[in-house]
C-alpha cells in the first residue's frame, strides 16, 4: 500500500500557496481559447511533483502544466513570484532552474505507475475566488488506485477548507490544517426526490439543459441542484453532502482530461459510491491525458442504474448535435 503522508503533506502545502495567490489576486495568462492558467498553477504543481520525487522517485507522472508554458507565458516578475511564493512555503530558498525541473519531474518516463496531477482543478472558479481543488491520483494498470483532493474552499469554520483521500476502499477526510482523520461514506439516501444534486457551473462544461431533463424525470427539485466548480463536486458525494453528480457531453466526441477526474473517482470508489460513464460502463483512463468516455455519472449507488436509463432515455429522445 502506498505511504500517502508525503503526498498529503505537499497537497496542504499546496492549499497554502494557493489560497495565498487567490487573496493577493494576481493576474492569470491563458494557454489557449477558454483556458486560463495562473502562476498558483505552477506553484502548486512544483510542491506536488517535488514530492513525488522525493517519495516515488521512479514513478512516471502525467500533469496538467508545463515548463515551457511556465517560461513562454508567465513574465519575469511573476516568474520571480513563483519562485518566492514555493520558497516560503517549504521554507528555504529555491532557485527557478529548481522551479522547472520539479514542474517537469516525471514526464515522458514508462514506469508501472503513473501520478495524474491538477495543481488547480476549476482554474476559472479559482480565479473568480469561488471553490477549487488540487487534485492527485495514482494510476496502475490504467486505473486510479488512489486518490487526494485538496479543497482550500469546502465550507468550513476556519475557512482553511478540507483534505480529502482515499485508498483501496477506505475514504478520509481531515482538516486543511490538520488533525484527527475521519471517515466518510457516500449517502445512504434512496428516494430520489430528497437528493442533492451538484453541477458544473461552466456551461462548457456539460449540458446542462439535457441534465435539467434528467432531474425532472427523477422528480428531483430545483431547488436541490447546486453548481459547483471542480472535483469539490466528488468530494461533496463521497462524504454524503451530495447524491448526485451527473456530466452530460455538449459535444459528440468530448475531451474529458483524465486529472479531472482520477481523484475524484477513486474517492467516490472508496466511499461506497459508484462512477460511470453515462451508458453504465467503467471509466477508461488507459489512453494518455483523455478519458474514453463520453460523460459521467456519480451517485451514491442507491439509483444509480435507474439513473442510467432516465439518462440514455433523454439522450434518445434528444440526441446530442
Amino acid at each position: 500500500m502506498l505511504d500517502l503522508k508525503p503526498i498529503l503533506f505537499a497537497a496542504r502545502q499546496a492549499a497554502t500557496l494557493t489560497r495565498r495567490v487567490q487573496q493577493l489576486h494576481l493576474s492569470s495568462s491563458a494557454k489557449g481559447v477558454n483556458d486560463p492558467v495562473t502562476i498558483a498553477d505552477y506553484g502548486s504543481q512544483a510542491l506536488i511533483l517535488r514530492a513525488i520525487s522525493q517519495a516515488y522517485p521512479n514513478d512516471a507522472v502525467l500533469a496538467e502544466e508545463q515548463a515551457a508554458q511556465f517560461a513562454s507565458l508567465v513574465s519575469d516578475d511573476q516568474r520571480a513570484t513563483v519562485v518566492q511564493l514555493v520558497s516560503d512555503v517549504i521554507g528555504e530558498p529555491i532557485s527557478e532552474a529548481q522551479l522547472i525541473a520539479w514542474l517537469d519531474w516525471g514526464h515522458g518516463r514508462d514506469a508501472d505507475r503513473t501520478w495524474l496531477i491538477d495543481p488547480i482543478d476549476g482554474t476559472k472558479g479559482f480565479i473568480a475566488g469561488r471553490r477549487y481543488s488540487i487534485a492527485i491520483a495514482p494510476l496502475e494498470g490504467g486505473m486510479p488506485i488512489a486518490g487526494v483532493l485538496a479543497s482550500p474552499g469546502y465550507p468550513t469554520q476556519d475557512g482553511l477548507g478540507l483534505l480529502f483521500y482515499a485508498q483501496t476502499s477506505a475514504a478520509y477526510v481531515e482538516q486543511m490544517r490538520g488533525g484527527k482523520a475521519s471517515r466518510i461514506a457516500v449517502s445512504t439516501r434512496t428516494n430520489p426526490t430528497q437528493f442533492q444534486v451538484v453541477e458544473s457551473v461552466e456551461r462548457a462544461h456539460a449540458h446542462l439543459e439535457r441534465m435539467k431533463q434528467v432531474y425532472q424525470a427523477l422528480g428531483v427539485p430545483e431547488k436541490h441542484v447546486e453548481g459547483v466548480d471542480s472535483q469539490d463536486k466528488y468530494a461533496m458525494l463521497a462524504c454524503g453532502d451530495a447524491d448526485l453528480y451527473l456530466r452530460l457531453p455538449r459535444e459528440l466526441i468530448p475531451s474529458h482530461k483524465v486529472w479531472d477526474h482520477a481523484a475524484g473517482a477513486a474517492l467516490i470508489r472508496a466511499a461506497g459510491g459508484v462512477v460511470t460513464d453515462i451508458d453504465g460502463s467503467h471509466l477508461d483512463f488507459s489512453d494518455g491525458d483523455t478519458l474514453k468516455n463520453l460523460g459521467m455519472i456519480v451517485s451514491n449507488g442507491q439509483a444509480h442504474d435507474r439513473i442510467v436509463e432516465i439518462v440514455q432515455a433523454v439522450l434518445t429522445a434528444y440526441p446530442i448535435e
